[in-house]
């Protein structure tokens, strides 16, 4: 279905649009179905002429190119640092990284919250209710915000791994 009116939606850059060539097609043909034009205020294959359009896709296609050339060299660096025995990522929630900067140690805080989680838990609470719970307690995800059902499921989960380690 074809909507009346015209506008621009305006990009500072092409490459700021999209970094994936179908994407930005997507929203040019989106755009053009609704009466709008999309235009970089940079300029940049402004226009219709098949020159612009040349101009467009060769873009398009050097951002794609651009964003899997930086997931190459990280996946590189990251699988280098793991190669030398360098920690990669953040440690799982109930862990720390040891001042070695290598190993994971137990950080008390986290393990209470996990703790506190698998007994919520293990009581019949909903996924929803454990994290709620666990705010009430003080205890708050590492980056704020509230408990996600899947993160609370992978701390019960955490929990009654270390349960077994303990027992073994």
């Amino acid at each position: 279905m074809k909507e009346s009116g015209a506008g621009l939606l305006v990009v500072a850059k092409r490459d700021r649009l999209a970094r994936d060539t179908v994407a930005a097609a997507m929203i040019e043909r989106l755009a053009a179905r609704v009466g709008a034009t999309v235009v970089t205020a940079d300029g940049t294959a402004n226009g219709d002429g098949p020159e612009a359009v040349l101009m467009r896709r060769l873009v398009d296609a050097f951002s794609e190119f651009e964003v899997a050339i930086l997931r190459a060299r990280t996946r590189a660096a990251l699988a280098e640092k793991k190669a030398k025995g360098e920690r990669v990522g953040d440690p799982p929630y109930g862990w720390r990284l040891a001042d070695d900067g290598r190993h994971l140690e137990p950080n008390p805080e986290e393990r209470e919250a996990v703790q506190l989680a698998a007994a919520l838990r293990n009581e019949g609470l909903s996924y929803r209710e454990v994290g709620e719970r666990l705010v009430a307690a003080g205890h708050w995800p590492r980056k704020g915000g509230k408990w996600h059902t899947q993160t609370i499921s992978r701390l019960v989960q955490r929990a009654r791994e270390l349960e077994a380690d303990n027992a073994a």
